[in-house]
């Protein structure tokens, strides 16, 4: 008796279920990670912030933004042609914000996305781990030249997020990611709260007691027009701040 063929549609099935499976092994297969230790500097699948020299002193919700592999080194887009590892730039991580790995899609193939971005996923570069996509995303920026206002550490962090599509979103840029650590991130300790605002304080009270009130209006204007061109260069002209 010669075995039954299984028609051609049967068999498209099976291997998209068999498809499936492999991704939600991968998805689910994630060992566990160290406990987060600030002073050590280790803070796996973390996003950290630091102020920034000057920046920071001026506009307090600016700073250096970097994310951590699952070992908890720390990786930050410091320079032209550069991706620090393990070395923090601008100082030691005054906030921090662990992500979920479970929100990420970790696809095998084209069938195995878990994300609804699956073509615009693989086009734009995707990963089977979360190490993957923040050595891919360092590869790539290590061929790209640093700019504060075009092209700098949150546009990195955004690239390593839309490489993992973390939370089912490919629209990761330098006003979320800011948005994300500034709103949802934890403070490591009270003298890392002193450090990041106490410059800008003291910036603030002499210059309110050598020129008073338009000093004020000056350091206002200065915060409103750094706002203005991220959120312009961000959803209004987008190849502005493309990197």
């Amino acid at each position: 008796m010669s075995p039954r063929r299984v028609p051609k549609m049967e068999l498209n099935a099976i291997n998209d279920v068999e498809d499936m499976s492999t991704a939600r092994r991968t998805q689910h297969e994630l060992w566990p990670l160290d406990e987060i230790d600030p002073k050590k500097a280790k803070l796996p699948c973390c996003l950290v912030w630091t102020p920034l020299p000057v920046v920071s002193w001026l506009a307090p919700f600016i700073g250096h933004v970097g994310i951590c592999r699952e070992d908890g080194a720390i990786l930050d887009f410091a320079g032209s042609n550069f991706v620090n590892v393990n070395d923090f730039a601008f100082g030691a991580v005054a906030r921090y914000l662990q992500l979920d790995r479970e929100k990420c899609c970790f696809p095998p193939n084209l069938a195995g996305h878990t994300c609804k971005n699956g073509y615009k996923h693989a086009e734009n570069g995707t990963a089977v781990t979360w190490d993957d996509a923040l050595l891919s995303s360092s590869h790539h920026f290590g061929h790209k030249s640093y700019n504060l206002f075009t092209c700098n550490c949150h546009s990195f962090v955004a690239n390593c997020l839309n490489r993992l599509a973390y939370g089912g979103s490919m629209g990761w840029n330098m006003i979320n990611v800011c948005a994300l650590i500034l709103f949802k991130g934890r403070w490591v300790d009270s003298m890392s709260i002193f450090r990041s605002f106490s410059p800008f304080m003291l910036v603030l009270c002499l210059g309110v007691f050598m020129a008073g009130w338009p000093f004020l209006i000056g350091l206002l204007s200065f915060s409103l027009l750094l706002i203005g061109w991220f959120l312009l260069g961000t959803y209004c002209f987008k190849n502005v701040l493309e990197c």
